[in-house]
Order: structure tokens, then C-alpha cells, then sequence
């Protein structure tokens, strides 16, 4: 018997979730979007990813109503909708996951409390105050020791410093 395509069958959360994040790429462009990647463009570049492919999930999570597509400038820009913002915990717990169990054991990039500065715990939970904080309250921090070798594209080289999740990567002045 020949394996369905979809998961529209199954009466499950899990399988309904999984029809708008699960295809390849997905998670990773949700992932630049908590970074503060606005541009097609710097999505394109940091995503080394097809223009096809990056429309398609964009044009996915927008019909879902995960991002939302903005004018402005002569370049469009997304961002994040509170249905986008709700999946950190997900993207958090598989960041972690990862970490732990899928790495080579090379230190990558972690998060820490914004107030505190302290990084979280697997959990998402700050050891120093006892909270687990939203998106916005979130540093990401680049990798110990030299970031991102070899990457030279503006989002890599802006994430060579912590930067508050959910705000614009854009260059210092």
C-alpha cells in the first residue's frame, strides 16, 4: 500500500502541526524570524536556501497565519504573527534537543535571559531568577569562541554579537 502524502486522515494535533512545520526548511525560516531576519533577501542568504523553496514556505506559513508579509521600501519583509511567536517553546525545546543529542559536541549557540543575562536551562527556564521568558525576553548568543566560521553573509556576521530575539537584525551605526 503507497504512503499518503498528507496527514489530513489523522484526528491528531501532532499530524495537523506538522502539515504547516513539518516540511524541510520550515522550522529554519521560523528560527531566522525569532532572530530578526525581515528580509527575503537576508533570509535567502543566511538560509542558503533555494528563492523557490524559501517562497513556498513563506507563502505557507503566511496562508497559516504564522508570518505575516509586509510592504514597504521596495522590499517585502516578515515577520512573525502571535500564532509564529507561540512556537518557541517548540523551536526552543528542539534547539535543545539537538544540542544534546543530534551535535558533534561543538559548542552553538545559546540563549539567555535578557535581564539577567543568564543562559537558560534546557527547559527554557533562567537558573538565576527562577522564569521562563518569551521570545522578546531572549538573548540569542553566538557560539563560544569564533561564531560562525565561513559565513560571511550579513545575518551571520550581525549574530556574531547577543542580540534580543523577535528585534530587527539590522547593523550598528
Amino acid at each position: 500500500m503507497a504512503l499518503g502524502i498528507g496527514y489530513a486522515a489523522q484526528n491528531c494535533s501532532l499530524a495537523r502541526a506538522l502539515e504547516i512545520v513539518g516540511e524541510r526548511w520550515t522550522m529554519l525560516v521560523i528560527r531566522d524570524l525569532f532572530y530578526g531576519v525581515h528580509r527575503f533577501t537576508d533570509l535567502l542568504a543566511h538560509l542558503d536556501i533555494s528563492r523557490a523553496v524559501l517562497t513556498d514556505r513563506l507563502n505557507t506559513l503566511t496562508e497559516a497565519g504564522l508570518v505575516r508579509r509586509q510592504e514597504g521600501d521596495g522590499h517585502p519583509g516578515y515577520e512573525l504573527t502571535e500564532a509564529g511567536v507561540a512556537l518557541w517553546p517548540s523551536l526552543f525545546a528542539l534547539w535543545s534537543w539537538g544540542q544534546r543529542f543530534a551535535g558533534d559536541g561543538t559548542p552553538g549557540r545559546s540563549f539567555a535571559h535578557a535581564t539577567c543575562h543568564t543562559r537558560l536551562e534546557d527547559t527554557g527556564r533562567c537558573p538565576r531568577c527562577g522564569s521562563v521568558p518569551g521570545p522578546a525576553e531572549v538573548l540569542a548568543m553566538p557560539p563560544a569562541g569564533s561564531g560562525e566560521p565561513g559565513r560571511s553573509d550579513r545575518v551571520s556576521v550581525l549574530l556574531r554579537r547577543p542580540h534580543r530575539l523577535l528585534t530587527p537584525l539590522v547593523p550598528e551605526s
